[in-house]
């Protein structure tokens, strides 16, 4: 029996894995199979064949969590799917004759959707979806991130670094005017584009930073800033400088979107939003469409990150918006006030106190 299943084995891991941690939840459903299977079946895997990884306690362990986690979860999974299948809207818009699988896989039987699962699961390597399951609350946020990871290639790092930042909870949760600014499926597409909040916990600056400040410290740390923003994003400029009649006018950020194909502009601001700031950028979006649009670009979209806002303002001042825009919060890890700092132990200090551990 486990030679089959490793002649699967040979031809796709995960595959392999998930027929394994059915026989393992099936075997345990017996009374007769106790605590020590797992441990048992571990050593007789590892002794036949001993050339091969994936054997230990700890990982069969994995395997059997893994399969229960999305066969436990078929109420949630279907919707999951749904979900899945609709994050693949910009190749729909590719191929207007692709079929819509989103509205289909609802009425999917118990099989059908698992494997649909698996077809999607397969796709990632085991190390992934170790962090996925060891991370996830249910099925329909765990295969978000396994789409995401195939769409985006995500390293294990990048993957654990989105879901620990709440990816999920975040993206596509942004006040925008998208929906009667943009054409379908471009307003969906770009809908997903923004979060909120943005997290720049790579950040640390002092309570009284200004907004050019932060913009310096993002364009520092441009590499982790281009993450959080998410895939598509190439950088252009600061404080790109553009000439409307007789005054110039600066962009703080200034972002082509590859995916979008449109220039995406930012502007910071360190404290609430207000109604003006829309139009202001209103106007920056049309000086960008008629300077430096090309004729193959999609209308210009703008971004106002604010460190706080109230959601009803922001959906009055974006009603009568005529260019797309959306209005996202920011957070930010604080610095520590100079004057307590000093009052702070060193680390020379603590070794002294508690003893250096290496000593």
């Amino acid at each position: 029996m486990w030679s089959k299943l490793v002649s699967i084995h040979l031809r796709r891991t995960i595959t392999f894995y998930w027929e394994l941690g059915s026989e393992i939840v099936e075997r345990q459903k017996s009374s007769q199979w106790g605590s020590g299977f797992l441990k048992q079946l571990s050593a007789d895997l590892m002794a036949e064949f001993p050339d091969m990884k994936g054997f230990s306690f700890n990982n069969l362990q994995y395997i059997k969590r893994w399969h229960l986690f999305y066969t436990g979860g078929l109420s949630n999974l279907a919707t999951a799917c749904g979900r899945v299948a609709q994050q693949d809207v910009s190749k729909s818009a590719e191929n207007p004759d692709r079929p819509n699988v989103a509205q289909s896989v609802p009425h999917l039987d118990d099989g059908a959707i698992q494997q649909q699962a698996l077809n999607k699961l397969v796709q990632i390597p085991w190390g992934h979806n170790r962090v996925i399951i060891s991370k996830c609350k249910d099925v329909a946020e765990a295969l978000y991130y396994v789409h995401k990871t195939i769409e985006n290639n995500w390293s294990r790092n990048v993957l654990t670094h989105h879901i620990e930042s709440g990816l999920y909870h975040r993206e596509g949760k942004a006040v925008t005017n998208f929906s009667t600014t943009l054409p379908a499926p471009q307003s969906d597409l770009a809908q997903q584009l923004i979060k909120d909040p943005y997290t720049f916990d790579f950040l640390t600056l002092t309570q009284d930073y200004n907004e050019r400040e932060l913009e310096k410290a993002l364009i520092d740390h441009i590499t982790k800033f281009l993450l959080e923003l998410g895939t598509g994003f190439a950088f252009v400029g600061r404080q790109k400088g553009l000439q409307v009649g007789e005054r110039d006018f600066y962009l703080d950020l200034l972002f082509y979107h590859t995916k979008l194909h449109c220039y995406v502009v930012i502007e910071l601001k360190t404290g609430e939003f207000e109604p003006e700031y829309a139009g202001k950028l209103n106007f920056y979006l049309k000086a960008v469409d008629e300077q430096l649009r090309g004729d193959r670009d999609e209308p210009t979209i703008g971004i106002l990150l604010c460190k706080s806002r109230d959601r009803v303002v922001v959906k009055y001042a974006l009603s009568d918006i005529g260019k797309p825009m959306g209005v996202s919060e920011y957070q930010l890890t604080r610095a520590l006030p100079d004057n307590l700092k000093s009052s702070l132990p060193s680390i020379e200090e603590l070794e002294a106190e508690f003893g250096d551990p290496e000593s």
